[in-house]
């Protein structure tokens, strides 16, 4: 079965997360990504640890389903050889500071000259407009001018990040859905187009209920822990050995929960009576039950719950999460191929497509593995890449296992 994006390909030039997160996605989804690494050490993600014979286990898994291709853009020769594969690309994926590309005479003014059909995604951490365009933004610096920050963690504690870089993440499926459009729009009209996203507008994107709240209200909202804002028992409760994550909102469930836990008495209690004042006594009500949940562990409590139907689990760490039953029946974690390590452990993807199905093809590839094999099929010869390579206009190709 053809995949949903085979025949496209995506030219990547990006760092660490967005773009090589959202150029990643499109390969699942069957796209040919080549991605542009400067000779000189490539994505920095290759020299962030662990390690796994020298190769980040990081960047093999984030880049998975690509092909690396070595290119200095500074040389005149590296530019001609990148503007003959913008040629022939359907998409360009980028993650640099505002004008980077302009100053190398590559922005989207100069490529949609030469590809009138090309799509060109740029991942900044403000955008391409504005008063802050111009500024440095890492993940960090997002979540916190976003807000994010501010109603994450325990109330009267210190901020706290989320746990992973939510908004480079968040930045990298906007791009992609974008990019979906666009492709979409090309088959329309025949022409491509750029698309401007930004960490900043991508994490205040994911706080559409707490800004409706604040528009609507005036309240500003705060950090609840794993608290709901507007209704309760819903968060993370102690229990002998760790925590259990309870959902018991509607009356039925308020019902089946107080029952399993000898807890009947609390619907009797004008603090806990409709679901405004259980919100209202969180704090209270959460004191109360962990009376009762710290007395067991957590298998007994979210077994007991699970067969009275209340929306309980159980608060994994990671390792855990990866082993969970659920996570193994559906071979989410997959071995992918790698040419120099054999293979890594990695996480698969959440799509599922019923008919053409998302491909998991390799891990992510070795510095300008494949920079002879693409060239090649753009005309040059063993001889004039050889001559390429003296003159640091590409960089040379690493030897794999099988050829050493």
């Amino acid at each position: 079965m053809t995949a949903p994006l085979a025949g496209v390909r995506v030219l990547e030039l990006g760092n660490y997360m967005a773009a090589p997160y959202c150029a990643m996605l499109l390969g699942d989804l069957g796209a040919e990504v080549i991605k542009i690494e400067n000779p000189s050490g490539g994505d920095l993600t290759r020299q962030t640890g662990p390690f796994v014979q020298g190769e980040s286990a990081g960047f093999m898994a984030l880049n998975r389903n690509k092909q690396s291709v070595t290119l200095n853009l500074k040389h005149p020769q590296g530019k001609d050889l990148f503007l003959a594969l913008v040629r022939t690309a359907d998409v360009l994926v980028e993650n640099f500071r505002p004008g980077t590309m302009d100053d190398l005479g590559l922005g989207y003014d100069t490529l949609s000259v030469v590809n009138p059909r090309l799509i060109y995604s740029a991942a900044t951490g403000f955008g391409q407009t504005g008063p802050y365009s111009q500024r440095a933004a890492l993940d960090l610096i997002v979540q916190g001018m976003s807000g994010l920050m501010s109603i994450t963690g325990e109330p009267g504690r210190p901020p706290v990040k989320i746990g992973v870089p939510i908004a480079d993440l968040t930045a990298a499926l906007f791009g992609a859905y974008a990019i979906l459009a666009a492709l979409r729009a090309r088959d329309q009209m025949g022409e491509g187009q750029s698309i401007d996203v930004s960490l900043f507008e991508s994490a205040i994107a994911l706080e559409v209920w707490e800004t409706s709240g604040y528009f609507a209200s005036g309240e500003v909202p705060e950090p609840l822990g794993s608290a709901h804002r507007v209704t309760a028992p819903y968060q993370a409760l102690r229990t002998a050995d760790g925590a259990i994550t309870v959902g018991a909102t509607s009356p039925p469930n308020w019902l089946a929960f107080c029952t399993r836990l000898g807890l009947l008495h609390l619907m009797d209690d004008p603090r806990f009576a409709e679901v405004p004042d259980r919100r209202a006594n969180y704090q209270e009500l959460a004191r109360l039950i962990e009376e009762v949940t710290t007395t067991r562990p957590s298998e007994h409590w979210y077994r007991l719950l699970e067969q009275a139907g209340v929306p309980c689990g159980v608060l994994n760490r990671v390792d855990q999460a990866v082993e969970d039953e659920q996570v193994r029946a559906r071979g989410f974690v997959v071995q992918l191929p790698h040419s120099k390590v054999g293979s890594i452990q990695s996480t698969g993807s959440p799509v599922r497509l019923s008919k053409t199905p998302v491909r998991l093809e390799r891990a992510g590839p070795l510095l300008g593995e494949h920079t002879r094999a693409v060239l090649a099929d753009l005309g040059l010869d063993a001889s004039r890449l050889d001559v390429l390579e003296r003159e640091g206009a590409i960089g040379r190709s690493p030897a794999t296992p099988a050829e050493r």
